[in-house]
């Protein structure tokens, strides 16, 4: 099999060997009758000892789902603390710049720009890069690089105050699963409470759980915040979203290529939709009438998050959490993530030339299409929002 853009690549992935995401992305590479990808263990990367072949295309993929990879990242043998994502940011990203030379000077190619991944895990960087892009996003007040830190609770709540915000979402600038996320609400008489996944033990340890909880206290609001922000925190408006069946709703979009690709509606009783805190797969047939009923036009959502993908060019796929307002009128985006593609069994949207394919297919397909446009990306591991 040869592609119209040359001949077939051969590919690897640095990935943890034995992971859902290695699995099904070796699998999509069978299935498209391609040589078997190699697979470069994250223990490898971090370790210094990786080793790429010339004229390979190297996939780089989440190091999740490894407890080892998880320690020397994090720093900590238990991986359901939500302490220490600083420190996973830097070792993350730290090991990035090192990986691109070694591809580069093996006469192999990179996928992805490892200098807008960085960017991408900072949640403050790709809000101001999205909204300089002109990309509609929450209002925030720690917005760029040039965003004030969050040092506790009595900065949230002066930035909140100056922002004129009653209700936001507090997030780990460096989180991903909605692991520590808060949704905070303020009200007269010194009323607080947050929504939150997040587990604090009798010793102020934070851990993640699988049960939405709710804190109504200002002190126990506070001593979450407190504790989560030598992490770095992000602050953003908190928009009402749009319901179905009396359920909040998002979807999460994956743009491969720059074309939205796979859908999923998401639903939850609470601010938090995402699947494993309990959210449900929503009707995406529900979400198009919602739009159309509303006035608007179900393909100017994914157009958003089209605009989204292409605030980092460098980028083969993401995926984007895309927030439809109260009344379906309006949309924005609450987030773009670098790994967002772990959605198994979900095939393409109609009309996006993915429909019989998951989204590993659909990447591996845009692989061969766009073979000869690869580069090689930057090595230095900065960017500029």
């Amino acid at each position: 099999m040869t592609s119209a853009a040359g001949p077939r690549p051969d590919l690897a992935v640095v990935g943890n060997p034995g992971s859902r995401r290695v699995r099904f992305f070796l699998d999509a590479v069978a299935a498209a009758g391609l040589p078997a990808a190699r697979v470069v263990p994250w223990l490898d990367v971090l370790r210094g000892t990786a080793e790429f072949r010339s004229g390979e295309t190297v996939r780089v993929d989440s190091p999740g789902e490894d407890p080892e990879v998880d320690r020397l990242l994090r720093g900590t043998d238990d991986p359901t603390r939500v302490e220490g994502s600083r420190r996973w940011y830097e070792a993350f990203t730290g090991a990035l710049p090192e990986l691109a030379a070694r591809v580069a000077a093996a006469g192999a190619v990179l996928v992805d720009d490892p200098a807008e991944t960085a960017v991408l895990f900072d949640k403050r960087l790709t809000h101001g890069r999205l909204r300089a892009a002109g990309v509609p996003v929450p209002d925030s007040p720690t917005s760029g690089p040039g965003g004030p830190p969050v040092r506790g609770w009595a900065d949230l709540r002066a930035l909140m105050a100056g922002a004129g915000l009653a209700r936001v979402f507090v997030k780990p600038a460096h989180g991903s699963s909605a692991s520590g996320v808060l949704a905070v609400e303020t009200a007269g008489g010194g009323r607080v409470q947050a929504t939150t996944s997040v587990e604090r033990a009798p010793d102020g340890r934070l851990f993640n759980s699988l049960r939405v909880r709710r804190y109504g206290t200002e002190a126990e609001v506070a001593a979450l915040v407190d504790a989560l922000a030598p992490d770095g925190l992000h602050i953003e408006r908190w928009i009402p979203k749009a319901a179905l069946d009396g359920r909040a709703a998002d979807l999460r979009v994956v743009v491969v290529d720059g074309r939205a690709t796979h859908a999923v509606v998401r639903t939850s009783r609470s601010p938090l939709t995402n699947l494993h805190l309990g959210g449900a797969r929503g009707d995406l047939a529900a979400v198009r009438a919602a739009t159309v009923a509303a006035g608007g036009r179900f393909a100017d959502a994914f157009a958003v998050c089209e605009r989204a993908a292409a605030a980092f060019p460098g980028t083969h796929c993401v995926g984007v959490d895309l927030l439809p307002a109260a009344g379906w009128r309006r949309f924005s985006v609450g987030e773009v993530n670098a790994f967002g593609d772990l959605l198994p069994g979900l095939t393409g949207l109609p009309g996006s030339g993915a429909e019989d394919q998951d989204t590993y297919a659909a990447q591996v397909a845009a692989l061969l299409r766009t073979r000869t446009s690869l580069r090689t990306p930057s090595t230095t591991g900065t960017s500029t929002p």
